[in-house]
């Protein structure tokens, strides 16, 4: 039941993507086919069974969730329709969350920042399409995504030398709680496999870092 919950408290339904984005099942169906939607993060499987005066029922029942940002996505895609304009829309977010974060001081050298942003840009559709980042981002959308893997890279950067002055262990400081902020809690059984426990508990924990 605590995935359930989990699941409940953090996500949409599909049901419940549709209703809140008004949005048809043909309609929607289309869009995923199309690559222009996020796959589900999640797929729940359940085997039911009640019993009653009218005797024993059984039935089985599938249930997709959504990152509760995909109804503003939603709302992209039926506003640009071109799959071209609706990528260039993914891209040029994730581009200019790059550069705030750039402009907040966030600094590294790695290509996929830099001369290589945009061939890593065309990576990063692919795992958002796929539903990927839909389950470790709390929105799901270009923002947070961004967030996460820049994040990831300066933490990555930092915790591998041998040791850091203090004003690396402010931008380690910082690096972890831009993850921490843009990361999904995970479901209870992911969590210790997650990137969040690796690269935000554990190097809290490994460096003495202050919670955010």
């Amino acid at each position: 039941m605590e995935l359930i919950k989990y699941l409940n408290d953090n996500f949409l339904t599909r049901d419940e993507l549709l209703q809140q984005a008004k949005i048809k099942e043909m309609v929607f169906q289309d869009y995923q086919s199309s690559e222009l939607m996020p796959a589900a993060s999640y797929l729940l499987k359940l085997d039911l069974q009640s019993d009653s005066f009218f005797g024993e029922h059984k039935e089985q029942i599938q249930v997709e969730y959504y990152a509760k940002g995909y109804t503003s996505w939603l709302g992209i895609i039926r506003s640009l329709s071109d799959k071209e304009r609706i990528y260039n829309e993914f891209s040029t977010r994730y581009e200019n969350a790059v550069k705030r974060l750039k402009t907040l001081g966030f600094r590294t050298e790695n290509p996929k920042m830099n001369t290589e942003l945009q061939a890593h840009i065309f990576e990063e559709w692919d795992y958002f399409i796929r539903g990927v980042y839909g389950l470790c981002t709390k929105s799901g959308l270009p923002e947070d995504i961004a967030s996460k893997e820049f994040a990831v890279i300066l933490i990555n950067e930092l915790s591998e030398k041998d040791s850091l002055d203090l004003d690396e262990t402010k931008c380690l400081i910082r690096a972890v709680n831009l993850l921490d902020d843009a990361s999904s809690l995970f479901a209870p059984h992911e969590r210790l496999q997650s990137s969040r426990h690796r690269l935000v508990d554990e190097i809290r924990r490994k460096f003495s870092l202050p919670l955010a």
